[in-house]
């Protein structure tokens, strides 16, 4: 039977999605979708940061697209603390800290 969801095969805890047979922590899905929406919107800027810098030979640029990305991951549940651990207000506090970050001082760097 076809699954509801859209996007890759998830675990059947949920937990994880599986892409190309491997097993990926899955976004948290409790954070509100347009919360998401931006904060993937963030993770992909900081890979396109990290490319650029891969190509410009730019190792201080390179770090800091990759503690973006980390940064975007943790907030979005994809790394860290596991989200499936953690009470409705740490994983409130972690998303809205993430995006606070990315409004505010990642636009300083």
């Amino acid at each position: 039977m076809p699954s509801e969801r859209s996007g890759p095969d998830r675990t059947d805890d949920g937990r994880y999605v599986i892409i190309d047979g491997r097993r990926w922590r899955a976004t948290d899905p409790d954070i509100p979708e347009d919360a998401a929406a931006a904060l993937r919107s963030h993770l992909m800027a900081a890979r396109r940061a990290v490319r650029e810098a891969q190509r410009a030979e730019d190792e201080a640029a390179l770090r800091r697209a990759r503690a973006r990305v980390q940064r975007a991951k943790v907030a979005l549940g994809e790394r860290g603390d596991p989200w499936w651990e953690q009470s409705a207000p740490e994983r409130t506090r972690r998303w809205r800290d993430g995006l606070a970050w990315f409004d505010g001082d990642e636009a300083k760097t």
